[in-house]
C-alpha cells in the first residue's frame, strides 16, 4: 500500500481529497475535501459516515434534518481557528457558499446516529505542546473531553512554526495496551508559503513513519494538499522547512467503543519529554486563535 499521496492523487474532479477506508485499506477513518466555487451548493449523502465540516479557506452554510448551521470559516489555515460543524450518518447534507470554500470533511465508519450539531470557534482550546524547537500549537476542536458528541470520529489541528518538529517523539496507536488504543490516521497536510498565511507547492516539510520491525520505513518530503496515511506503526516526526509552516489535520478513529487517541512514544525517544520542563517554549506559539492570528 501506498501511504504517502500527494496532491492530485486522491482528486475527484475539481476536489481534491476523496478517500475513503477502502481506498487506504483500512475499515474506519476518510477525509475529503471539496472546493466549492462562488454562489455554489453541493449535496452530501453521509451514509454510513459521521463527519465534521471544517471550513479551510472561506466559509460555508450546512443545512442537515432542517438545522442551519453559518460557518463563517477563515482566510487559511494559518490565520485563525474556524468553526466547524457535526453531521451524522444516513444524513443529507447541503453546502452553499457566497464567496466560495475549500472544506475537509473528516470522516469515520460508525454505528451509533447522532444528532447535528454546530462548533463555535470561540470553544475551541488551543493548546501550546512541546517545548523549544518541537514547540507547536495543537487546535482540539474534535477530540474526547473536548468534543464528546461523536460515536468513532477524533480529529484535531496542528500549526508547526518554520523550522521545528512536531509529532514527536514518535508515537504510535496499532493495538490495545496500557497507553494506547488502535486507530487508524490520516494526516493532511498544508503549507505556508513565504507570507506565512497563504498555502503554497513552494515550500515543503518531511515526515517519518516506521514500525519497530522494518517492515514500514518511510522518510518523505511533503507538500500543501498532500495525505499521508497511518496503518500502524511509530509515526513522527513532521519537521517544517526553515521559511514554511507546516499545517496539518489529523483524523483518527477505530474500532473502541470508547473514542480514545491515547498512544504509545517509541521507547528510544520518550525520554525526550523529560526535557520540555526546562526548556522554554518557541514564543511563536500559538500561532492563531478564534480571534485570528495571535503573532
Amino acid at each position: 500500500m501506498t501511504l504517502h499521496r500527494p496532491l492530485g492523487t486522491l482528486s475527484d474532479g475539481e476536489d481534491p481529497v476523496r478517500l475513503a477506508p477502502e481506498d487506504a485499506g483500512w475499515a474506519y477513518t476518510g477525509l475529503r475535501v471539496l472546493l466549492l466555487h462562488p454562489g455554489t451548493s453541493r449535496v452530501i449523502e453521509t451514509g454510513e459516515f459521521e463527519a465534521f465540516v471544517l471550513p479551510l479557506s472561506g466559509g460555508c452554510v450546512v443545512e442537515v434534518d432542517g438545522l442551519r448551521f453559518e460557518l463563517d470559516g477563515r482566510d487559511s489555515v494559518f490565520s485563525r481557528v474556524t468553526d466547524f460543524a457535526y453531521v451524522p450518518r444516513d444524513a443529507t447534507v447541503t453546502l452553499s457558499t457566497r464567496d466560495g470554500v475549500e472544506v475537509a470533511l473528516p470522516m469515520a465508519r460508525c454505528t451509533r446516529r447522532l444528532e447535528p450539531r454546530y462548533g463555535p470557534a470561540e470553544d475551541v482550546p488551543v493548546e501550546t505542546r512541546g517545548a523549544g524547537n518541537a514547540t507547536r500549537q495543537v487546535t482540539n476542536f474534535g477530540v474526547p473531553g473536548v468534543w464528546d458528541h461523536a460515536d468513532k470520529l477524533n480529529a484535531c489541528e496542528l500549526i508547526t512554526p518554520d523550522g521545528n518538529w512536531s509529532s514527536y517523539p514518535p508515537h504510535k496507536h496499532d493495538e490495545r495496551g496500557e497507553c494506547e488504543v488502535v486507530n487508524e490516521e490520516i494526516y493532511y497536510f498544508r503549507i505556508a508559503g513565504r507570507d506565512g498565511v497563504r498555502t503554497s507547492r513552494d515550500g515543503f516539510g518531511l515526515h517519518r513513519t516506521y514500525t519497530a520491525d522494518g517492515s514500514i520505513d518511510e522518510d518523505v518530503a511533503v507538500r500543501d494538499g498532500d495525505v499521508f496515511l497511518i496503518p500502524r506503526g511509530y509515526h513522527g516526526p513532521c519537521v517544517a522547512a526553515p521559511g514554511y509552516p507546516m499545517y496539518y489535520l489529523n483524523v483518527l478513529a477505530g474500532p473502541a467503543d470508547d473514542r480514545s487517541m491515547a498512544f504509545c512514544d517509541d521507547p528510544t525517544h520518550g525520554w525526550i519529554r523529560d526535557t520540555w520542563a526546562t526548556t522554554p517554549l518557541d514564543p511563536r506559539c500559538p500561532v492563531t486563535s478564534a480571534k485570528g492570528r495571535v503573532r
